[in-house]
């Protein structure tokens, strides 16, 4: 039962990440570009490689900053980068399932 929490806990928290609008405007267009149910993990991870990709370069454009890569070598920017993952997974999917039952061909 405990890793059940776990992982419960782990889909809220990435429900939570993604929920912001540059996670939501990310996922819309990942839905509305989703061809099929297969297709849902390569979009997830899509969708969490262009999420980080502007968590990077927006301080850049915006602001005129030093860029500056993600920490890659620390636990904490993989759970972040896990939660994403998990979070547009289970959001692409759902979203995905409903585009499919609206726009049946």
């Amino acid at each position: 039962m405990e890793y059940v929490t776990a992982a419960i806990e782990y889909a809220r928290a990435g429900f939570a990440e993604v929920n912001h609008l540059r996670g939501l405007i990310i996922l819309l267009f990942a839905v509305l570009m989703l061809p099929d149910g297969k297709s849902v993990p390569a979009f997830a991870l899509t969708a969490t490689v262009f999420h980080i990709l502007i968590d990077v370069f927006a301080p850049v454009f915006a602001n005129g900053s030093d860029l500056r890569l993600p920490p890659l070598f620390e636990v904490d920017f993989w759970e972040q980068v896990l939660l994403l993952l998990i979070g547009y997974l289970i959001l692409i999917s759902v979203l995905g399932v409903i585009k499919h039952l609206i726009f049946k061909r």
